[in-house]
């Protein structure tokens, strides 16, 4: 095997579970109105589809608990470990909701399960993104970080397309009335050999350096968590703004818009899911485009550019989502689109380099996962609340626009994390080139 190859081990590896996760909470985010049908009660079909959207986010309640249990065992017994531990509990966890019997089979029993499952979904989730990125971030070549980390995010969007077009070859394949009976149990079933298929690639990887090196010298912390609460407090704060920001924006996108474009402003199922489709290519491209940058002008440009951009172009973008044509659904989601992927270009990195490798995974896992819980796994309802209660189309995109202004204000005086081209930095003080 070339040095090459070996050398892009840990990124593939880092890569394959993300896009594992995030394919899981896709294919239940696209089948957002067929679950409503099979696990809860028929008659208010509104209450129903609220009663999907809180169940999608009962996942992020436990994220912090996730984050928190196997952010520890991630600076305690290393990364590759937990990667490996969380990779199962999400593909067993999703595989079994395709089987699942439905409320005319179980009643009660039926959502109960349901939401059980979900929960081991979001106690996995919230190991999986930060141990991922940290993972890639200190197996990354010199001036390469954010360009890897980017990679490793775009793979959020590519599980979506992945499971969009699942769900489109599923739905194609069968009437309407096979695909609401069980046909949407097909994508959810995949799951299983798709987590096979990562674990292998896990397995095949080395523990990342800098761990490695922190563990020969004794560096590691006993408790990780409480270190970094008490010493890097402002590090918390920072991981938690840069994602409930980058939560909102991209459970909208990836979450939401399928839902929105269907039930708000009128178009098919295959319609709202090609322009969906669409929209989240271009956030792929501009990640991984803007990753680049960050490595080049820095991360906190990227931050700022992209919040002030998410903030001016909420409410057009769902103006535009809302007209009930299939371009005015590409044009708004695009918008979306290009200002979440520039703000990820230093966003996602950041949050990681603003805590010491002893306690990257407990700090950030913490921040990033409560902002996630509180941001992420209540974007689709809030959202479809907000229009209900408001009659405007255009709530969500407020809600989005004023989160993008306080995370702004938030992590205005962030430190410039990027390292120098000519030395790797492995742990950057959060005062440190503050201003």
């Amino acid at each position: 095997m070339t040095d090459r190859t070996s050398a892009g081990r840990p990124l593939a590896g880092a890569a394959i579970g993300t896009l594992i996760e995030f394919y899981d909470f896709a294919i239940y985010a696209l089948a957002v109105p067929v679950i409503a049908s099979a696990f809860f009660p028929k008659g208010d079909s509104g209450a129903a589809l609220l009663a999907t959207l809180a169940t999608y986010g009962v996942a992020f309640v436990v994220r912090p608990l996730g984050g928190i249990v196997f952010g520890r065992l991630g600076d305690r017994i290393g990364r590759r470990r937990v990667l490996a531990l969380v990779l199962t509990l999400i593909g067993v966890s999703t595989a079994a909701i395709g089987v699942l019997p439905t409320y005319g089979q179980a009643g009660l029993l039926a959502p109960l399960l349901l939401v059980l499952l979900r929960l081991l979904q979001g106690l996995s989730a919230g190991g999986e993104v930060t141990s991922a990125t940290s993972f890639a971030l200190e197996h990354a070549p010199r001036g390469r970080r954010a360009s890897w980390i980017t990679i490793v995010i775009a793979m959020s969007a590519v599980s979506s397309i992945i499971g969009l077009l699942v769900v489109l070859g599923v739905a194609a394949a069968t009437t309407n009335a096979q695909f609401e009976g069980w046909g949407w149990r097909v994508p959810f079933l995949l799951a299983l050999p798709l987590s096979l298929v990562g674990l292998y690639l896990r397995m095949r990887t080395e523990e990342s350096p800098e761990f490695t090196e922190a563990a020969r010298t004794d560096n590691l912390s006993r408790t990780p968590l409480r270190d970094a609460v008490r010493q890097n407090p402002a590090a918390i704060w920072y991981a938690f703004a840069l994602s409930a920001t980058s939560a909102l924006a991209f459970y909208y996108l990836a979450g939401y818009f399928p839902t929105f474009l269907q039930v708000t402003a009128g178009l098919s199922r295959v319609q709202a899911l090609t322009a969906n489709g669409v929209a989240l290519v271009v956030f792929i491209v501009a990640i991984c485009l803007a990753g680049i940058a960050g490595d080049r002008f820095g991360r906190r440009r990227m931050i700022r550019i992209g919040a002030a951009l998410l903030a001016v172009s909420a409410v057009p973008a769902f103006l535009l989502a809302a007209s009930g044509s299939i371009g005015g659904a590409i044009a708004g989601q695009v918008l979306v689109a290009l200002s979440l992927g520039t703000f990820g270009g230093g966003s996602y990195t950041a949050l990681l380099e603003v805590f010491p490798t002893r306690l990257r995974v407990s700090g950030a896992s913490l921040g990033y996962n409560i902002g996630y819980a509180l941001l992420g796994g209540t974007a689709p309802l809030l959202a479809a609340a907000l229009i209900r209660a408001t009659g405007l189309v255009t709530a969500p995109g407020i809600y989005l626009a004023i989160i993008a202004v306080l995370g702004l204000a938030g992590v205005w005086r962030i430190p410039e994390t990027r390292e120098p081209r000519d030395a790797q930095v492995t742990a950057v003080e959060p005062a440190r080139r503050a201003g």
